[in-house]
C-alpha cells in the first residue's frame, strides 16, 4: 500500500489536506509517486508542479517535499503544496 499525504498551506495554516492511498501493482515507486502527485493536484484543483532536484533530495532524506511558487508555471494563491510519504510501521 502506498500512502501520500498532500497539504496546501497558506500563511502557516493547512487550508486543504488529503491522504491518498494507492495500490497500483506493476508501477515503480517513482511512477506511483508521480501518479500520486497528479491525483492530489487534481483533487486540490491546482496545476502539476515541476519536479526539481531539491524535491528529489528532500524525498530521499526526509520522505517529504514542498512545492513553492518556483515549481509552478502558473501563479499560485497559497504558500506551498507539500507531499509526504506515510510509512506504516509493522
Amino acid at each position: 500500500m502506498f500512502k501520500l499525504w498532500g497539504k496546501i498551506v497558506k500563511k502557516n495554516n493547512i487550508v486543504q489536506t488529503r491522504v491518498l492511498e494507492m495500490n497500483l501493482e506493476g508501477l515503480s515507486a517513482e511512477e506511483m509517486l508521480f501518479k500520486g502527485i497528479e491525483d492530489l493536484c487534481n483533487h486540490f484543483d491546482i496545476a502539476n508542479p515541476m519536479w526539481m532536484r531539491d524535491n528529489e533530495l528532500e524525498m530521499n532524506q526526509i520522505n517529504k517535499t514542498r512545492f513553492r511558487a518556483q515549481h509552478f508555471i502558473e501563479e499560485i494563491d497559497f504558500d506551498y503544496f507539500e507531499i509526504e510519504y506515510i510509512v506504516e510501521r509493522v
